[in-house]
């Protein structure tokens, strides 16, 4: 039986650290438990496309499956396309074809979805509706777009790239639209401190013409520390419920290996089952 809690998902990017979160993800569905509200940053945003799709193990699969092909992700797919991650197999092929996404089931969830992607002109975070995934999956796909590796994505005329960038944790977000109670899934692990980029140099002469792109990488170790302070307190204040790795793994942003991705996985389905009783008291009381 599915239950909707009028409460927000919050769900941190991280590359393939997000395999956290899709075994988290899953962990959910086994337990019937939708919410009101889901906020996706980067991965983040594309493992929730299949939650609330409610294609249980279809994230990991997306994930560990195609690790081998070279059109998945790949230098040669950066050199020949401008995207590490090949846009049309992972947008289109994978989703309409090899493993086909459900999008009248997604149209069936109640709640609002959005993919958070960063204005790479104005340098603000933006938080784009998925009403229609087939129709809106650029929005996705903006919210995946890693600056250096990725094409900048044009969507209603305007251009970005990872919501990361710009608001990472998107917590306040979700208080300002009224979610009195957050479930946060980040896959960073407990006592973590985000350091200064190291390619700064790179930015500046990769993204002339958008020197937010450059100012927003200077600044994100700071934004995104002062992130976690304040998600802190709003555990304190019964605002959050966290979920999150309890040391540093050994999986990379860009992981190749199948073996170290699946017991990502299976950590986060872990965690979130240990944790079940306490989120349902936390999410009824």
């Amino acid at each position: 039986m599915v239950k909707m809690y009028q409460a927000g998902l919050v769900l941190e990017g991280g590359g393939m650290k997000g395999l956290y979160t899709a075994g988290v993800l899953d962990c959910f569905l086994d337990k019937g438990l939708e919410f009101s509200s889901v906020y996706g940053v980067s991965a983040g945003a594309c493992h929730m496309c299949s939650y609330l799709s409610r294609q249980r193990g279809r994230a990991m699969a997306v994930c560990v499956d195609y690790l081998d092909t070279r059109k998945y992700c790949s230098v040669e797919s950066l050199l020949t396309t401008g995207d590490l991650f090949n846009v049309d197999m992972a947008y289109h092929l994978i989703p309409e074809y090899l493993d086909p996404y459900d999008y009248e089931a997604f149209n069936r969830y109640e709640g609002k979805a959005y993919a958070v992607v960063t204005n790479i002109v104005t340098g603000k975070p933006e938080y784009l509706r998925i009403r229609d995934m087939k129709a809106d999956i650029d929005a996705v796909r903006a919210s995946a777009s890693l600056p250096l590796v990725s094409r900048n994505v044009k969507y209603n005329g305007k251009l970005y790239l990872d919501g990361g960038l710009s608001d990472a944790i998107p917590i306040c977000k979700s208080i300002l639209d009224g979610n009195k109670k957050n479930v946060v899934i980040l896959t960073k692990e407990e006592g973590y401190v985000r350091k200064p980029a190291s390619h700064l140099g790179l930015l500046r002469l990769r993204y002339p013409r958008y020197p937010k792109v450059y100012e927003l990488m200077a600044g994100r170790h700071i934004a995104y520390n002062n992130t976690l302070a304040y998600l802190e307190q709003q555990q304190e204040n019964g605002q959050a419920f966290v979920l999150r790795p309890k040391k540093a793994g050994n999986v990379g942003r860009i992981e190749k290996d199948a073996a170290k991705l699946k017991a990502l996985y299976e950590e986060g389905y872990r965690d979130a089952e240990d944790h079940f009783p306490l989120l349902q008291n936390y999410l009824e009381s």
